[in-house]
């Protein structure tokens, strides 16, 4: 006797409820969330660490600037601006916006221009910033322009220290004490020149320069 045919009971396809959707979607824009602000954040720390390493760069020519033109100082007084005297070869005084006013030797000369192996040089604070200033000629006119060149900014303080030869450290030069002729600039140098920033970011910075000869 054959036996009729029964039909294999079907297995009713269950989808998801509108709950569950609603919990994977949550879940999925929480990660999104997540990986977006740790996306986020690596940047903002690479540009951090960039912009930090460029201002280190900042200040390390800065005081590579600062040392080439402290050891290179030469025992040369320029003309004054009206002609009737002479400047020291080097002048400080932390009092006045012009910090320093030096003479410095080894100029480099590789376009064979008609000038001479020396130059003045001037630094300027002015509002949180470092000015380096350079003069064409050594005895210069009313008329002669200065070359200004901006080489540290955010800094609180600039403070330079000369060394005298009984090895003490003055905060201007020449010594108040020194010998001057009327008119004649004096010739007499340090030798040492202390240098110390202080920056907004990376504290106090000191270099010690010895000046030769």
């Amino acid at each position: 006797m054959t036996r009729p045919l029964v039909a294999a009971p079907q297995l009713a396809h269950r989808g998801f409820t509108l709950i569950e959707l609603l919990v994977a979607l949550f879940i999925t824009a929480v990660m999104f969330a997540i990986g977006y602000g740790a996306i986020t954040e690596a940047l903002t720390n690479r540009d951090n660490v960039r912009a930090q390493q460029q201002r280190l760069n900042d200040l390390q020519r800065t005081m590579r600037v600062l040392t080439q033109d402290f050891s290179q100082v030469a025992p040369r007084p320029v003309r004054d601006v009206l002609g009737s005297g002479e400047d020291d070869a080097l002048r400080a005084d932390p009092r006045v916006a012009m910090l320093v006013s030096l003479t410095r030797g080894g100029v480099g000369n590789l376009a064979g221009a008609a000038r001479p192996a020396m130059q003045r040089v001037d630094y300027l604070f002015e509002n949180g910033t470092l000015i380096r200033q350079a003069w064409p000629v050594l005895d210069r006119t009313q008329s002669t322009v200065a070359a200004r060149r901006v080489i540290a900014r955010d800094l609180r303080a600039v403070r330079f220290r000369y060394m005298d030869a009984s090895r003490q450290w003055l905060d201007q030069w020449p010594a108040p004490n020194t010998p001057r002729l009327v008119g004649k600039g004096s010739r007499s140098r340090p030798i040492a020149v202390e240098i110390t920033l202080d920056t907004t970011d990376f504290g106090t910075l000191t270099r010690l320069v010895e000046v030769p000869g």
